[in-house]
């Protein structure tokens, strides 16, 4: 079964299999729904313990150094539970082969819990704790994946274990900077791991953001431009490479970036950014994504000081990460329990809120630094309170079974 973009538009909205019944709890029904919910909720209190350790350490409690705990956990903790939640679920759909349900779905799933709540303790807890934990669950979901693709010869979507096992492997490094207090190393594998996460959402909503524009206005979708494509893709993945040589503030670097910006910009034009712009949950998707070229941009074009490239990079993993994040989490929660994807509860306030957000974390401190710590206090309120309402707004689907009574 080979992958193509001439996707069925039913089966892209909602796994729906009627010869299968419910034989587990509805929240172990499928990835998406124990990964998205409580990656959700992992949002809403991590920047607030971020926060309270940066300007009221007196109150603090985390025992691992914050300055690590923060990035890591937003990028291997809030990040990777959702990039997992969405690919248990859609691999599944690509690939016609089951993926994890039930006790299995519940023991990845406690994988990653346990080493978030690891960290989190009052008292010390070794580090080869919460390693251990993530090597569990990033390794059961690249065999998951890479046994799904595999067994249907599916070599187009082969990219994604391999992207997760450089996850993983950048994910190890981490680790290891912590253990060993290279503060620069875990710096550039954090940055690289940003990259990563960029080439994921570039391959991924290359296929469902344009498909998606499409379906929903009924327009002819343009066929993609396998040379861009693979400019795009290739120069985000150089970028990782660049970022752990050391490289990526070089003038070669720097053409990279560009590169990259230029390219995923023009793959952005093609996917009917305008005809999407009255449907918050297709400009969510266009507008979160256009925040990646934005960054690439400025980090190309600007004086890449330490400073700058910090808060760029907030700008990217709020804008594009956590704003595709918030889209997705919120459409896959409605297509797949069976319910109509444009008709589900009102998302515009999260959807821009988290867009504020990215501008007033990433930019303002960069144009008025004086006031960087209300810029980060706004933010972050403005962060947690898009999560919240998806919480609010959405437990009940995640923790109820499909109205028509049939798995996912």
């Amino acid at each position: 079964m080979t992958f193509t973009y001439r996707y069925n538009i039913k089966s892209m909205l909602n796994i729906d299999d009627p010869n299968e019944k419910p034989t587990s709890a509805a929240i172990w029904q499928l990835g998406f729904r124990p990964f998205f919910f409580f990656g959700a909720l992992f949002a809403v209190i991590a920047i607030p313990i971020w926060l309270i350790t940066l300007y009221l350490p007196e109150y603090a409690w985390i025992q691992f150094p914050a300055l690590w705990w923060h990035p890591h956990e937003l990028l291997f903790g809030f990040a990777l539970a959702i990039v997992a939640g969405f690919l248990l679920t859609a691999v599944k759909n690509w690939t016609g082969k089951a993926t994890f349900t039930g006790t299995q779905l519940a023991l990845v799933f406690g994988c990653w819990l346990a080493a978030r709540l690891s960290m989190l303790m009052p008292f010390p807890v070794p580090i080869e704790v919460p390693a251990f934990l993530d090597c569990l669950f990033m390794g059961a979901l690249i065999a998951k994946c890479w046994h799904c693709i595999y067994s249907v010869k599916q070599w187009r979507n082969i990219a994604i274990p391999i992207g997760l096992i450089v996850a993983l492997l950048l994910n190890f490094v981490s680790y290891y900077a912590l253990a060993t207090q290279d503060y620069t190393l875990a710096s550039n594998t954090w940055l690289a791991m940003q990259f990563m996460i960029a080439l994921l959402i570039s391959f991924i909503g290359g296929r469902v953001i344009p498909f998606f524009t499409s379906a929903k206005l009924n327009i002819e979708r343009k066929e993609p431009i396998v040379w861009l494509d693979a400019v795009a893709f290739s120069s985000l993945g150089l970028l990782v490479i660049l970022v752990m040589t050391g490289e990526l503030h070089s003038e070669v670097g720097r053409i990279f970036l560009l590169i990259a910006a230029i390219s995923s910009f023009a793959r952005l034009l093609r996917w009917q950014v305008k005809a999407s712009l009255n449907e918050p949950m297709l400009w969510s998707l266009h507008l979160s994504y256009l925040c990646l070229p934005v960054s690439l941009f400025i980090l190309a074009l600007w004086e890449p000081t330490p400073f700058v490239v910090k808060n760029i990079m907030h700008f990217f993993a709020i804008g594009t990460i956590a704003g595709v994040c918030l889209s997705m989490i919120t459409r896959v929660s409605l297509g797949h329990t069976g319910r109509n994807i444009y008709q589900g509860p009102n998302m515009v306030g999260p959807f821009t809120f988290i867009i504020l957000a990215a501008f007033i974390r990433g930019v303002l401190p960069v144009v008025m630094p004086e006031a960087t710590a209300e810029w980060h206090i706004l933010s972050g309120l403005l962060w947690s309170v898009s999560f919240s309402h998806f919480i609010y707004h959405f437990a009940s689907v995640l923790f109820q079974y499909r109205p028509d009574g049939r798995p996912g």
